[in-house]
């Protein structure tokens, strides 16, 4: 994270422990996992990094379920197994300059040519995996609605300009797509299953539920440090943790904890049942984001000025959280998902 790089050296190890696209069936070289046991994978990959859950997500949830979802056989095929391994990597290209909460809006083109080809035009921004992809999920507008297409990097007038200078999720490759009359096969590169914004906003209710519970395993990570530290900090000739107020603050922070693992273990059960709905994804993402990035804050007060050394890490966590809170719906995107869905009336329209 500190050298702004992506540890590509633990993608090929994640397809081996079967990080990727745990959900999915054993047939093309997945754990086939139940949600709960995919929460947890998230839980523990965030508590070293949000980076690496990130990637887990984007590979899994944005890119494998897709094409698991919506693709051809032939699709599933070709790229399940090699995502699976961790032997390719993909990205997922929605979110655009312009539109970001408003997917819809989109103003990246596909248009279908007699032969049943199909061109492409339009940019895309924030691309998780961008630079680094083998492959690529684009989502455009076409004359019958969003459809998804598989676009290889190597495509005549596909390109990425990596984004650099950033101050969270460091050690995770962060792109623009550019696609200037990209031409693709029909057959090869259209998901023949996704027709209308439904689509990539399913996709995007997969991620947010992981990162439920990764945002959780960072909170974790922040909490065991900052109690490991009042333990053995002394100040006034005993160990801070002996403080009432520090107390407070450890006690106020494995509450909060506990409550999120219990509402993402309860997200998992009924998503097991496929007894669930978005907005109680909306709910579990908004909720917990915001308790980790309390946790982190609070734990970083516990430490002192030492909370800001990279030796500890608090700030790392606090810094990757503030893009969690953020991308795969805002805070307060969510907040008006949940609102939607209490009311009837959608405030976002």
């Amino acid at each position: 994270a500190q050298k702004e790089e992506f540890p590509a050296h633990l993608v090929k190890l994640m397809g081996q422990l079967g990080f990727l696209g745990p959900t999915l069936p054993q047939k093309y070289g997945c754990a086939e996992l139940s949600n709960v046991g995919y929460g947890l994978l998230m839980y523990e990959l965030e508590r070293g990094d949000s980076a690496l859950r990130s990637f887990g997500s984007v590979q899994g949830s944005l890119v494998m379920y897709p094409i698991f979802a919506f693709g051809s056989e032939a699709q599933k095929d070709l790229w399940l197994p090699l995502l699976a391994q961790g032997k390719a990597i993909g990205c997922f290209g929605l979110t655009e300059p312009d539109f970001g909460s408003n997917p819809a809006g989109m103003r990246t083109r596909a248009e279908r040519n007699p032969d049943g080809s199909w061109i492409l035009n339009g940019a895309k921004m924030w691309i998780t995996n961008g630079s680094i992809a083998d492959i690529a999920i684009i989502w455009a507008a076409t004359k019958d609605g969003v459809r998804g297409f598989l676009v290889e990097p190597d495509t005549p007038g596909f390109s990425t300009v990596r984004m650099k200078g950033k101050w969270s999720l460091r050690a995770s490759v962060t792109s623009e797509l550019i696609l200037d009359n990209v031409r693709v096969e029909e057959e090869k590169s259209l998901l023949p299953k996704a027709k209308g914004i439904r689509g990539p906003l399913s996709c995007l209710t997969q991620a947010r539920y992981g990162i439920a519970w990764g945002a959780l395993g960072a909170a974790d990570n922040c909490y065991q440090t900052a109690l490991e530290y009042s333990l053995s900090r002394v100040q006034f000739d005993k160990p801070i943790a002996g403080f009432q107020l520090q107390q407070k603050k450890l006690a106020e922070m494995v509450t909060e904890l506990t409550k999120g693992q219990l509402l993402a273990l309860q997200l998992g059960r009924l998503k097991d049942q496929n007894n669930y709905s978005p907005a109680q994804v909306s709910m579990v993402k908004m909720n917990n984001v915001k308790i980790a990035m309390d946790i982190a804050r609070t734990s970083r007060t516990m430490l002192g000025a030492n909370g800001i050394m990279g030796e500890y890490p608090i700030m790392r966590h606090a810094n990757n959280l503030e893009s969690v809170y953020t991308y795969e719906g805002t805070h307060d995107m969510h907040t008006l998902i949940i609102g939607e869905k209490v009311t009837g009336i959608a405030a976002y329209r």
